[in-house]
C-alpha cells in the first residue's frame, strides 16, 4: 500500500541536508562529504521548511513560491504544490500522504479563515482533505505506522479515520477535555495514550486505550492520576507496552527552582504504574527509552545533573554518578548512550556501552544546539544553529570513538538554520561491534579554551587550592571498590552491605572491650598510655572512630527518612574507606 523508491541494493551512506543563509543543499554522508547532486541547491534565504519520508526516498521542501517534491532515489521533480506559505512538512509513516501546514488567518471582517492543513495523495499530487488547524503544536495528524488508522485533536476530542478515508470520522474518544494524545508505535492491536488536564481541585491524569475501545468505565487498559501537572510529556517505547509521563508544573511552589516542578511517571498497558523515584532532587532534562524497550534513561537533579538507567520495575540498574549533562541520546541500535550538556553547558559528551558500561569516548562539541544519531549507528551530528546562537554557526561529523570526521563552519556573516540525516528504516543498517579505539581522522580535534578562573592580585603568586563548587559523583562501577571494576549487580551490593555491616559490628565489639574512656579531669596527656605505645596512632584510631559513629547517626536519620545534605551523603559513601583504615591501624597495633 506504501510508495517507496528504494531498491533493494546495499544501503549508501545517509545524506546530510543543511538550510541556512547559504541555501538549501544536500551533502553526501562519510566518508566523502562532498555535495551531493540529489538536490541543485536552492540559494536564496526563501526555504522555510524540508522534511524526508520516514524511509528516506522521498524529499520536499518549501522554496518560498511552491513546496516541491522530488524521489531522492532517482532524483525526480515528482509534484510540485502551491502552498508558498507552508511552514510544516511531514510524510505518512507508508508515503501516501504529504501534510502541510501554515497559519491559519481570520479575514478583517470576522469570517472563519480558509483550511490552512493540506493532506495530499503522494502518488497522484490531488488534494485529500483540507482542514481548518488553528495551533501549530501538534498540527499534524498522527498516524499507525501501517496507516491503517489516524488520529486528530479535535475541540478536546480525539479523531479517528480508517485507511486514509478523511471524510468520514470512523470513531471518537470523547473525555472532558483532551489536551494531548500519544499514538502507539508498531501495528495492530493500536493504542492511544490521552491527557486530561485536572481543573477545580480534580487531579490531571493519562489513560491507555486499546482502538477502538474507548466506551464505559471499564474501557481503559491502564490509568495514572497526579496533581503536579501542567503540562505533561508522553513517550510510549518501541513494543508500545508502556508510557513514560513527565508531568510538569510551569511554577515550582517550594520555590527551589526556576523550571518548574517535574516528576516521572510509569504507566504500562497491563495496568500497572508507578512513580519513578529519582535520587536527586531539581528538573527532569530528558527521559528516553532504549529501542529494546526494557529500558529507559533519566537525566535529572540539580547541576551537576545525575543520570540513571531504570528496568521495567522502575528499579535502578546503573547509575551514572554526576556531571554537567541535560540529555540522553540511545544509538538506533540501543547499544550505546550519549550523555551531553548542550545548550547552556559546554558540550561535553560521554559516549558509553550500555552492555558493559564502559566508557567509550569523551569527545567536546562546544556550543552545540542540536544531536543527532546517524542512522548507521555509528556517527553523530552535532551543530550549532541560529537563532540559539548567531555565531560560530556550523556542524561536526564524529564517530562515536571520539574522532571528529568532518567540519563546517558557516561564513562568519552567514547563519546556520537546520541540518540532519536523511532517515533510513530499522533494520537497514546492521550493529555493528563496538569499538574503544579512536578511529583515524584527517580533521585535528580541537581541544576547548579552558578558561581559567579569576584570581585576585593578592592571590596571583600563591599556590592554586584545587576547591570544587560541586564535587562530582563518579559512575556506579568506578567508585573505589576493593578489587572489582565490574558494575556491582544487585546481589553483589547486597552482599558488600552485608559484609560492611558484620565489620561494623565487629568493629563495636572491639571498642567496647576497650579500656574505659579516662574522665575529662586527667590531663590529656595521660591517654597516650594505650595499646599500640604510639600517641600518633591512638591518635588517628580515635579519629576514625569519631567519623564512623558521626557516619552511623547519619545513617539513622536516613533512615528515619531525613533528607540529606549533599556532603552528609558523601560522608556515608566513606564509611568501608574508614573501616578498611581502621582495620588495618589495629591490625598494625
Amino acid at each position: 500500500m506504501g510508495f517507496s523508491f528504494r531498491d533493494k541494493m546495499a544501503p549508501s551512506t545517509p545524506l546530510l541536508t543543511v538550510r541556512g543563509s547559504e541555501g538549501l543543499y544536500m551533502v553526501n554522508g562519510p566518508p566523502h562529504f562532498t555535495e551531493s547532486t540529489v538536490l541543485p541547491r536552492e540559494s536564496g534565504k526563501n526555504c522555510k521548511v524540508y522534511t524526508f519520508s520516514k524511509d528516506g526516498t522521498l524529499f520536499a521542501w518549501n522554496n518560498g513560491e511552491k513546496v516541491n517534491m522530488i524521489s531522492v532515489t532517482n532524483k525526480e521533480l515528482l509534484h510540485s504544490f502551491d502552498v508558498p506559505k507552508a511552514v510544516c512538512l511531514e510524510f505518512s509513516p507508508n508515503n501516501t500522504v504529504l501534510a502541510t501546514w501554515q497559519p491559519y488567518t481570520t479575514s478583517k471582517d470576522g469570517t472563519a479563515g480558509v483550511p490552512n492543513l493540506q493532506l495530499y495523495d503522494v502518488k497522484t499530487g490531488t488534494c485529500l482533505k483540507s482542514f481548518i488547524q488553528k495551533k501549530m503544536q501538534n498540527w499534524c495528524p498522527s498516524w499507525s505506522d501501517d496507516e491503517i488508522i489516524c488520529a486528530r485533536n479535535v475541540n478536546n476530542e480525539v479523531h479517528f479515520f480508517e485507511n486514509n478515508n478523511f471524510n468520514t470520522i470512523a470513531n471518537k474518544l470523547h473525555l472532558q477535555k483532551v489536551n494531548d494524545f500519544n499514538l502507539s508505535p508498531g501495528s495492530q492491536p493500536y493504542k492511544v495514550a490521552v491527557y486530561v488536564p485536572g481543573s477545580k481541585g480534580a487531579p490531571s491524569f493519562v489513560r491507555l486505550y486499546q482502538y477502538p475501545n474507548f466506551a464505559g468505565p471499564q474501557a481503559a487498559l491502564a490509568n495514572k492520576s497526579f496533581f503536579k501537572a501542567d503540562k505533561v510529556t508522553m513517550l510510549w517505547n518501541k513494543k508500545a507496552t508502556a508510557v513514560l509521563v513527565i508531568a510538569s508544573t510551569d511554577v515550582d511552589k517550594t520555590g527551589a527552582s526556576y523550571y518548574g516542578e517535574q516528576t516521572l511517571h510509569y504507566i504500562a498497558t497491563n495496568g500497572e504504574s508507578a512513580v519513578v523515584q529519582l535520587p536527586k532532587n531539581g528538573p527532569i532534562y530528558d527521559v528516553v527509552w532504549n529501542s529494546s524497550s526494557t529500558e529507559f534513561c533519566a537525566v535529572y537533579g540539580f547541576m551537576p545533573a545525575k543520570a540513571t538507567v531504570f528496568n521495567l520495575k522502575c528499579d535502578p540498574v546503573f547509575d551514572f554518578g554526576t556531571g554537567p549533562r541535560n540529555a540522553a541520546f540511545y544509538s538506533p541500535h540501543g547499544h550505546i548512550l550519549v550523555l551531553a550538556g548542550f545548550g547552556n553547558l559546554r558540550g561535553q559528551m560521554e559516549v558509553w556501552d550500555v552492555k558493559t558500561y564502559k566508557l567509550i569516548s569523551k569527545p567536546v562539541a562546544s556550543d552545540s544546539t542540536y544531536f543527532a544519531w546517524c542512522p548507521d549507528g555509528e556517527h553523530i551530528l552535532t551543530a550549532t544553529c541560529a537563532p540559539r546562537l548567531r555565531v560560530n554557526n556550523g556542524y561536526k561529523i564524529w564517530h562515536y570513538t571520539g574522532s571528529l570526521l568532518h567540519k563546517y563552519d558557516v561564513p562568519s556573516n552567514g547563519e546556520l538554520w537546520q541540518v540532519s540525516w536523511q532517515p533510513f528504516l530499522d533494520g537497514v543498517f546492521p550493529a555493528k561491534t563496538i569499538m574503544y579505539q579512536a578511529v583515524p581522522s584527517e580533521v585535528p580535534s580541537e581541544e576547548p579554551k579552558v578558561a581559567t578562573a579569576y584570581r585576585p592580585p593578592a592571590l596571583r603568586n600563591k599556590p592554586v587550592t584545587n576547591s570544587k563548587l560541586h564535587e562530582d559523583e563518579p559512575p556506579q562501577n568506578m567508585k573505589p571498590h576493593p578489587g572489582s571494576d565490574k558494575p556491582l549487580s544487585k546481589t553483589a551490593l547486597k552482599n558488600q552491605r552485608k559484609h560492611e555491616a558484620k565489620k561494623a559490628a565487629k568493629q563495636e565489639a572491639r571498642s567496647d572491650l576497650a579500656p574505659t574512656p579516662v574522665p575529662q579531669s586527667v590531663p590529656r596527656n595521660t591517654i597516650a598510655q594505650s595499646a599500640s605505645g604510639d600517641p600518633e596512632v591512638d591518635k588517628k584510631i580515635k579519629n576514625l572512630k569519631k567519623k564512623l559513629k558521626a557516619i552511623e547517626q547519619l545513617k539513622e536519620q536516613a533512615a528515619s527518612g531525613k533528607q540529606l545534605e549533599k556532603n552528609q551523603l558523601e560522608k556515608i559513601q566513606k564509611e568501608t574507606a574508614l573501616l578498611r583504615e581502621l582495620e588495618d591501624l589495629e591490625l598494625g597495633i
